[in-house]
């Protein structure tokens, strides 16, 4: 028996972050970077990326763009592969909520929801996987919520893009695991980021949401770091088209 530990090393293998300039995507930058790997963060707030490649050191760099961008996707996969290569581990952290209720819904609100959270992390990966194939080795990550099977107020888009995100990761599964690709997702539960402002700017509500939960707080960065890892690495190999929830128990109640 070899070293289990060996099973998360990273050392050798690429990963490209979106979202990575605040927030999980940054930790999830920060964590696969420790783990070994060399990460490509991608945003579209220059001056965050640059501190957070300056935080992480020369095994990280960044591209400066618009993941949603359809047209652009194809030069924007040229411009991650260029630093280190073909990526071998894919985070789709990126994500919008316009926080509009039902009967305010409006198209663009709609249309910019799906487009950053559900159509990008497709379309990015199916661009990424031919070079994942070719190594039958990869691994894709998508960010699901606990609207994925929860309603809540003021959700509605955001909500019908996480539920999508759930049959996606199975299908993307599915699809491409015979491969050696595995494709998980992660559904964090509340978690202090730019998203969640709104939720953690009062106190009262903040602990609401921890009083749902069956350890009794919200989320830490930190908690993301072993889920995040175990699915980016060899660890997880048999695991594939899954939503793994790191909500301290919020949906099991």
């Amino acid at each position: 028996m070899g070293d289990p530990l060996a099973l998360f090393d990273l050392t050798g293998r690429v990963a490209c972050i979106t979202g990575a300039s605040s927030g999980l995507g940054r930790r999830a930058a920060q964590v696969l970077a420790a783990a070994g790997a060399q990460v490509v963060c991608v945003a579209r707030r220059q001056e965050a990326l640059e501190a957070v490649v300056s935080d992480i050191g020369p095994s990280a760099t960044y591209v400066a763009a618009d993941v949603a961008d359809r047209a652009g996707q194809k030069s924007l996969c040229e411009d991650i592969t260029r630093a280190f290569g073909s990526p071998d581990i894919l985070v789709h952290a990126a994500g919008i909520n316009t926080r509009e209720a039902a009967d305010d819904v409006t198209d663009d609100g709609w249309d910019t929801t799906l487009a950053l959270n559900l159509s990008a992390p497709f379309f990015l990966s199916q661009h990424l996987v031919p070079a994942m194939k070719a190594k039958h080795w990869g691994r894709i990550v998508n960010f699901a919520s606990l609207q994925t099977t929860r309603a809540f107020p003021g959700g509605i888009a955001y909500g019908t893009t996480k539920a999508g995100i759930a049959q996606m990761t199975r299908a993307m599964a599915e699809a491409w695991s015979k491969d050696g690709i595995t494709a998980n997702a992660i559904g964090p539960g509340f978690f202090p980021t730019e998203l969640t402002n709104a939720v953690f700017s009062d106190p009262d509500r903040a602990a609401r949401n921890a009083a749902q939960t069956c350890v009794g707080r919200n989320g830490e960065l930190s908690d993301m770091d072993g889920p995040l890892l175990f699915l980016c690495s060899n660890a997880s190999g048999y695991v594939t088209g899954q939503t793994l929830m790191v909500d301290g128990g919020f949906t099991a109640k």
